[in-house]
């Protein structure tokens, strides 16, 4: 690593990513108590793959300032499988999960995301938004009013303290504030430690205990396959979102293969599978974080806290986190997406408020996302598919008619491309010139050939013109009528 690199990921900013880190620690603890309890294991598994994680992929990752940890997405993905097969199968799946990550990484399929649309990353934010604020209810739901209370308290600290001063993040001072609130008054209400039992030793390397033959393999593939696809969907959609929040760029090969990389390393330590977590990516950048040294220092904190620290951990009341994370949910909303419904295309809204539905109806980042990538392909095909001009002409003794094709022609075009011609009108010759045209697949080569077949078949003399080197390439390969014997197959 060069100097500057050195000095820009690490040393740049080393106030404002140490107190980010922090605030990032003590917001990750209840979380990764939470998803170990989703996924029917002891917290400690979370707590170690938070900590894991965030320390390993502050050197491996692509994008300065993301946390990645244990996550909720992937914890749901485990629980058919520890409960079928226990703790060690989910290490082993841990394990392979990283494996197939990063063999993602090195082929480059990072550079997938250039096909998620603006709509699609917008609807994405929204539904995260809005499944991060619903992750809160519980903490809010047959509670007595004092919850309320400080939970209101904690907003006010959260948006009021930036108007005093910016030295000290406010989601560090609200939790410190109403911890000591909560003590000094002796209040009866639920504190991190009601979540689970902390860890008291560190981590220790192990190999998980699962024999190495092919029902193993089998068992778990499915398992890894899911979470390794999950954990870079949402890696990928956190990076550009910080990418937009800090206007910089990251590098999402490199971040795939960091990600297989701390996942590889959470396993053999204890530690379930984990991804970017857009919540705890927006408290950071919105702490001041920005290098790579908030994520390394949100690893060590955790891990001191919980181990060291644990006691005094344990009584930081949940109203002070949930102030935090519903601080989280309205900072990430995208609230101009809203007011701008109306303005943008109707198509666009479309694929966002679809992400949005399938996102926080299923609980599942990975179908919402699937289903805003295939509803923005077909919009574009279909966008596309009636860019297609024919224009025609006819020689003065009226015996060449002549057809210029413009446009893209493949599955979606090639319909109105066939529509576009004569085939009744009494002519010696026709010629189609498309040098303007690209044909992209094989559906557009068989419209030409249902084109130029058809004529034939009233006995006209047709001639293909212009056509580029890329469509000229694919006809050569499947096009049939300059074959012997065409027209009387398409007459039978």
């Amino acid at each position: 690593m060069s100097t500057s690199h050195l000095r820009r990921d690490w040393l740049s900013n080393v106030r404002g990513d140490l107190l980010a880190g922090l605030v990032v620690a003590l917001a990750l603890i209840p979380e990764a108590i939470a998803f170990s309890i989703i996924a029917g294991v002891d917290p400690k598994v979370g707590l170690y793959a938070s900590f894991s994680i965030a320390v390993i992929i502050a050197f491996t990752g692509g994008r300065p300032g993301m946390i990645s940890a244990a996550t909720g997405a992937m914890a749901l993905l485990m629980v058919t499988l520890v409960k079928e097969h226990g703790l060690q199968y989910l290490l082993a799946a841990t394990v392979l999960t990283g494996v197939l990550q990063m063999l993602a990484g090195a082929l480059r399929m990072g550079s997938l995301m250039r096909f998620v649309s603006r709509s699609v990353i917008t609807g994405f934010v929204n539904a995260l938004a809005i499944l991060i604020f619903m992750a809160q209810l519980p903490e809010l739901t047959g509670v007595s009013w004092v919850v309320y209370a400080m939970t209101a308290a904690g907003l006010a600290l959260i948006y009021g303290m930036p108007y005093l001063t910016r030295a000290v993040p406010s989601p560090l001072v609200t939790i410190v504030v109403l911890t000591a609130v909560a003590l000094a008054l002796d209040l009866d209400i639920r504190t991190v430690g009601d979540m689970g039992q902390l860890p008291d030793s560190l981590p220790v390397f192990l190999l998980p205990e699962v024999p190495l033959n092919w029902q193993t393999l089998q068992i778990v593939l499915p398992y890894s396959v899911t979470l390794a696809v999950v954990g870079l969907l949402e890696s990928m959609m956190t990076a550009s979102i910080v990418d937009e929040l800090t206007d910089t760029s990251s590098d999402k090969n490199r971040e795939c293969v960091g990600q297989g990389v701390a996942n590889v390393a959470t396993g053999f330590i204890g530690g379930m599978a984990g991804c970017a977590m857009i919540g705890q990516s927006v408290i950071n950048v919105k702490s001041g974080g920005r290098g790579r040294l908030s994520a390394l220092a949100a690893g060590v904190f955790l891990l001191v806290m919980v181990v060291f620290l644990g006691d005094w951990v344990a009584r930081i009341p949940m109203a002070a986190l949930v102030a935090v994370m519903i601080m989280v949910a309205i900072g990430t909303f995208n609230w101009e997406s809203i007011r701008k419904l109306r303005e943008h295309p109707p198509s666009s809204s479309v694929v966002m408020i679809a992400t949005v539905i399938v996102t926080v109806s299923t609980h599942d980042l990975a179908k919402g996302v699937f289903v805003g990538v295939l509803l923005s392909g077909l919009f574009f095909a279909h966008k596309v598919g009636h860019i297609l001009r024919v224009d025609r002409g006819i020689s003065e003794d009226g015996r060449l008619r002549t057809y210029g094709v413009v446009g893209q022609v493949f599955f979606a075009s090639s319909e109105r491309l066939i529509a576009a011609f004569d085939f009744r009108e009494v002519v010696d010759r026709v010629r189609i010139d498309v040098s303007r045209a690209h044909f992209w697949d094989i559906t557009a080569v068989s419209a030409l050939d249902k084109i130029v077949l058809k004529f034939k078949r009233e006995g006209t003399e047709v001639e293909v013109v212009g056509l580029n080197e890329a469509s000229a390439t694919l006809m050569d390969r499947f096009a049939v009528h300059d074959k012997p014997g065409a027209v009387e197959q398409l007459m039978h």
